[in-house]
């Protein structure tokens, strides 16, 4: 055969086809082989999900390797002399990629116990609403479709005078060695989390923001009280001011206006990191031939239920969005879920059933912690707005005996609740260890308790949920309850 002659492509016709296997793709695989054999998992990319390979538990390691470093320098205050800590940059990042490639390697263990005829490599596009081409080598006919191709890093064009000094957390986990000074851009879950870790292991930062935003919170209260903590530990500005960004050299050179003194300064950093949000890689299908409505950002447009992709004219169709794809939930849990819904809604299609979405949980690794647990304060107030339906309870880690005990009294709580009927609604949370008190409220929540009956529930002494239980006792004496305030909130409704 002439070696220039292309190879004839290759055709197959399967009931579903699952583009992406990360969390949600290998997700929605097992679902849809539930009802059929006939599934084909592509993958563009390398194997190994996001959370395993640049995302949850590689910054994770970073982060338990920042809190040795910061427990040790602070080991003082229990009167215990702990002295010349030095951190080895090098023996860090090693561990780290050493143990994220475990976390990866366990991945593609998983990934073996799928056939290997069920899998493919290549790109996906499509050709139009029931085939796709795959690499250039195969064309695949598919009763129905899930998208789940996940997300990529993306950054405004001014970052671009960077060069190759711009990262992304995409990037950090291969550093062989920890740099002398790095600016994030972005005080989001991933900037925050990185920042303060990179600044506890020695490395000389600055964060800065746009518009005000810190973390998940949409609460003033617990924001600014977060604000005032991280700026205590390291620079970081959540409405920046940013004149210029310039290489030179093997520097990053930032003229900013500096947030308290209001001066103008510029500094040169090692490395500019974007943490600014990801973008969903939807934008390489080919959807102009699927026949698809597409939102003003190119994503489908789906029903959060049952992951079911809209046709044009508002047609429902055999296509399914799962995951980051989709970019309403971008959360490993989240993705799992959803990839559980997309796949299994495929595989009885065009029967359909909707999924149970659980209530929305964020956690956020920084000290102390971070979370949110329900709708958040704002998106409850303009849900619940034009009456005063709404009752906050506050509570304050500085005086609680067992964050006393731990030197870890930093912290606020805000708990939400609604008049009339006592249920509790959501949290934002800012303290330390609140990733287990978010999980205990994210399962009220989701029983629908009522905050008298979240009191009546067991609670040790001593513990950092006591903590917990000073926010409940406060939003239960705010409650107003019976059945006239029932009634009248009832009455009410979103602009009355």
């Amino acid at each position: 055969m002439d070696d220039t002659e292309e190879s004839p492509m290759q055709h197959r016709e399967v009931d579903i086809a699952i583009i992406g296997a990360g969390s949600a793709g290998l997700s929605a695989w097992h679902a849809a082989r539930k009802h059929s054999d006939s599934v084909v998992l592509i993958e563009g990319g390398e194997y190994g999900t996001t959370c395993a390979r640049v995302g949850c538990m590689p910054s994770k390691l970073l982060i338990a390797a920042a809190e040795a470093a910061h427990q040790a320098r602070d080991a003082g205050g229990f009167g215990i002399r702990v002295s010349g800590v030095e951190v080895d940059g090098r023996a860090v990042m090693a561990r780290v990629r050493e143990e994220r490639d475990g976390f990866v390697g366990r991945v593609f263990t998983s990934m073996k116990r799928i056939p290997e005829e069920d899998r493919l490599t290549g790109h996906a596009r499509f050709e139009d609403p029931h085939t796709l081409i795959v690499g250039e080598h195969t064309r695949v006919t598919a009763r129905a479709v899930v998208i789940a191709t996940g997300s990529r890093p993306t950054w405004p064009s001014m970052f671009d005078a960077a060069g190759d000094r711009l990262v992304t957390n995409d990037a950090v986990f291969e550093w062989e060695d920890l740099p002398e000074s790095v600016a994030v851009f972005g005080p989001g879950v991933i900037g925050l989390e990185l920042g303060q870790a990179l600044h506890r292991l020695g490395v000389r930062l600055r964060m800065f923001g746009v518009g005000g935003a810190l973390g998940p919170f949409q609460d003033e209260v617990v924001r600014d009280y977060a604000d005032r903590t991280f700026s205590e530990e390291f620079s970081v500005d959540p409405d920046a001011k940013v004149e210029s960004i310039e290489r030179d050299g093997d520097a990053v050179v930032i003229t900013f206006v500096e947030r308290d003194s209001g001066e103008t300064l510029t500094e040169r950093f090692d490395y500019l990191l974007a943490a600014t949000g990801r973008r969903t890689n939807v934008d390489r299908l080919g959807l102009e031939n699927a026949g698809l409505a597409l939102d003003d950002k190119g994503v489908p447009r789906f029903n959060r239920f049952t992951l079911q992709c809209l046709g044009e004219g508002d047609d429902p169709g055999h296509i399914f969005i799962a995951g980051d794809a989709n970019q309403a939930l971008p959360l490993l849990h989240e993705a799992n879920s959803e990839g559980r819904i997309a796949g299994d809604n495929a595989g009885r299609f065009p029967e359909l059933r909707a999924g149970r979405r659980n209530v929305p949980l964020a956690i956020v690794f920084t000290e102390p912690q971070m979370a949110t647990v329900g709708e958040g304060h704002a998106e409850l107030e303009k849900r619940l707005g034009g009456c005063d339906c709404l009752a906050v309870g506050e509570a304050s880690f500085e005086d609680q005996g067992r964050a006393v005990v731990m030197r870890r009294n930093r912290g606020l709580m805000r708990l939400y609740g609604e008049h009339g009927s006592g249920e509790f609604l959501g949290a934002e949370l800012f303290g330390p260890r609140v990733e287990h008190m978010a999980h205990l409220l994210a399962w009220a929540l989701e029983q629908k308790l009522s905050v008298s009956e979240m009191l009546a529930m067991p609670w040790y002494h001593p513990v950092l949920e006591e903590g917990l239980r000073g926010g409940l006792r406060d939003l239960n004496a705010n409650l107003q309850q019976g059945p006239a305030i029932t009634e009248r909130c009832m009455e009410c409704g979103p602009g009355d």
